[in-house]
C-alpha cells in the first residue's frame, strides 16, 4: 500500500518529550527514510583500515553501486574489485566457480599480491546456499601468501545478533596469528578512528612503559600483526565487543569494555579498573596524571561555554556518540539548554541516564531519524529559533536546518576528561563559524583514509 507521506507529516510520531518515552523503543517503524547525512562508516570504509589489503565484493550489479562510489570517494579504488552476479550464474548454480575464477583472474591482474583480501558475500549467496569452505579452501590453496578474510554485505542481517557492521570489526583482526605476548602493550580494538591525543590515555600508558596498538594507526602490515602480542584489548566502542571476545577465545587476550563516557566519575572508575588490570598504583597515576586538574579544566570550560552560548539550543543526534544521552546529561548538568536529541532507540547501556533526563528534563524531545514522516517535516527550527542551534552530529544538522554543528561520527575519538574539554573546544567553534551543512554531511565515511 501506498503512503501520502505529506498528509501525516508533522505530529506526536515525529517527536517525543521525554516523558511521553516509556520505553526503549519507542517508534513504530515500516517504511525507512535514509537522511542524506552520510558520514557514518559503512562495510567498505572499514576494510579499508586493514593495511596492504585489497577488497573484492561479489554481488548483483545494483549493489555494486553504493559501495563502488564508497571506494571512489576515498580515492583508492585500486584497492577494491568487483564480480557480477547475473541471473545466469544463479540459474547455474556455479556460484562458488565463479567467486573462485573472478578472484583469481582479480588477484592474477594486480601488480603484486595483496597481504589480506576481503572477500565480501551477499545476500544472494545466502539464499542459494553457496559453500564458502570449498571458496576459501581453494583460494587459499591458490594463494597460500594472501590471507583471506571471509566478510558480508548482507542487509537482511541488519537487525540479528550478529549485523554487517560489528562482524566486519570482528574480521578485521582475523589474520592476527598467535604470538608471545609482550606485558607492556595494549590494544584499542573495534573502532573506526583511532583515539585522539588530547585522551589522557596516551599520558597514562606511555609514561608506565606501555605502547598502545590500534589498527586505524598500523602503516602496514607488519605492524598490524605485532597487534598479535598484546597483553590486553581495551574496547570503547560497543560494536567492537564481538572482535575482542573472538580474540579472547582465539590469542587468550584479555580484554575489557571502557566505553567512551560523559560521566565524570565514571571516567575515574574506568581508569581505576584499567590501572587494576595492567597492575599499576591506581593513585599514583591519578596525581602524577594530574587528572584532578584535568577533571576540572574540562568542567570549568563546559559551565563556561554554556554560559556564552546562554541564548542557544543544542541537538545531539546517535551517530555523533554512542552515548547521546550520556553526552545530553553532561551538558545539562553543565548548564547547556539541551532540546532535542535524535535517536530511533535507546541503548540498554544508557536506560539510567535516560531516566535521568526523564526526571530532569522532561520537556526534551527525543526524535526519530529513519521514520518516513522525517522526510517530509520542515527543517526550520533553526530559523525560528533566531540561527542559534547548535547541533552535534550530522543528522542533527541536517533535521534542525543549522550551520552550527560540530561535524563529529562515533564520538570522533574523543575519549577520557581530555575528550571532553576537547569537545567543549570543537563546540565553541561550532557556534563561532557557520558550515556549509548540505556539502559536508555528504561525505561518506567521515574521516576515513587509505593506508
Amino acid at each position: 500500500m501506498l503512503k501520502r507521506l505529506h498528509d501525516t507529516a508533522a505530529g506526536q510520531d515525529t517527536a517525543l518529550a521525554l516523558s511521553q518515552v516509556d520505553s526503549l523503543a519507542p517508534f513504530t517503524y515500516g517504511l525507512e527514510y535514509s537522511a542524506p547525512a552520510r558520514g557514518g562508516w559503512t562495510i567498505v570504509h572499514i576494510g579499508m583500515l586493514l593495511p596492504e589489503s585489497h577488497q573484492v565484493f561479489v554481488c548483483a550489479q545494483s549493489c555494486l553501486r553504493g559501495v563502488v562510489l564508497s571506494a571512489a570517494e576515498l580515492g583508492d579504488s585500486s584497492r577494491f574489485s568487483t564480480i557480477s552476479v547475473d541471473e545466469d550464474s544463479v540459474l547455474e548454480g556455479n556460484c562458488e566457480e565463479i567467486i573462485i575464477e573472478g578472484v583469481t583472474h582479480i588477484l592474477e591482474g594486480l601488480p603484486a599480491l595483496p597481504k589480506a583480501l576481503l572477500l565480501f558475500t551477499s545476500c544472494i549467496h545466502h539464499f542459494l546456499g553457496t559453500d564458502m569452505k570449498i571458496v576459501f579452501g581453494e583460494l587459499n590453496t591458490r594463494f597460500p601468501q594472501v590471507g583471506f578474510v571471509q566478510c558480508w554485505m548482507n542487509p537482511i542481517m541488519r537487525k540479528t545478533k550478529m549485523p554487517p557492521d560489528p562482524f566486519m570489526r570482528k574480521q578485521l583482526y582475523s589474520l592476527l596469528k598467535p604470538a608471545d605476548m609482550c606485558r607492556r602493550q595494549v590494544n584499542i580494538i573495534g573502532n573506526n578512528l583511532a583515539l585522539r591525543k588530547s585522551s589522557e590515555l596516551y599520558t597514562i600508558l606511555e609514561k608506565n612503559g606501555f605502547s598502545i596498538k590500534d589498527i586505524c594507526t598500523c602503516h602496514d602490515f607488519r605492524e598490524y600483526e605485532t597487534m598479535a602480542s598484546s597483553r590486553l584489548n581495551l574496547v570503547t566502542n560497543p560494536l567492537g565487543r564481538p572482535a575482542a571476545k573472538e580474540l579472547c577465545g582465539r590469542l587468550g587476550q584479555e580484554w575489557v569494555y571502557l566505553p567512551v563516557s560523559y560521566d565524570w566519575e565514571q571516567i575515574r572508575e574506568h581508569w581505576k579498573c584499567l590501572s587494576d588490570l595492567l597492575e599499576l598504583d591506581f593513585d599514583s597515576i591519578w596525581k602524577e596524571g594530574e587528572m584532578d586538574q584535568l577533571w576540572q579544566k574540562a568542567e570549568t570550560a563546559m559551565e563556561t561555554l554554556a554560559g556564552e552560548l546562554a541564548g542557544w539550543s543544542v541537538a545531539i543526534d546517535y551517530t555523533a556518540s554512542s552515548r547521546p544521552f550520556g553526552m545530553a546529561k553532561l551538558l545539562v548538568k553543565c548548564g547547556f539548554r539541551v532540546e532535542r536529541i535524535y535517536a530511533d532507540t535507546i541503548s540498554p547501556e544508557e536506560e539510567d541516564t535516560f531516566a535521568w533526563l526523564k526526571k530532569q528534563c522532561p520537556r526534551m524531545l527525543l526524535c526519530p531519524t529513519v521514520y518516513h514522516k522525517m522526510a517530509v517535516l520542515p527543517r526550520t527550527w533553526c530559523r525560528e529559533a533566531g540561527g542559534k542551534v547548535l547541533a552535534i552530529g550530522q543528522k542533527a544538522a541536517y533535521f534542525t536546518g543549522t550551520s552550527h554543528f560540530v561535524n563529529m561520527v562515533e564520538d570522533g575519538g574523543l575519549y577520557g576528561y581530555g575528550g571532553i574539554l576537547e569537545l567543549a573546544a570543537m563546540m565553541e567553534e561550532a557556534a563561532g563559524e557557520e558550515k556549509d551543512t548540505e556539502k559536508l554531511i555528504q561525505v561518506k565515511g567521515w574521516g576515513c583514509c587509505c593506508v
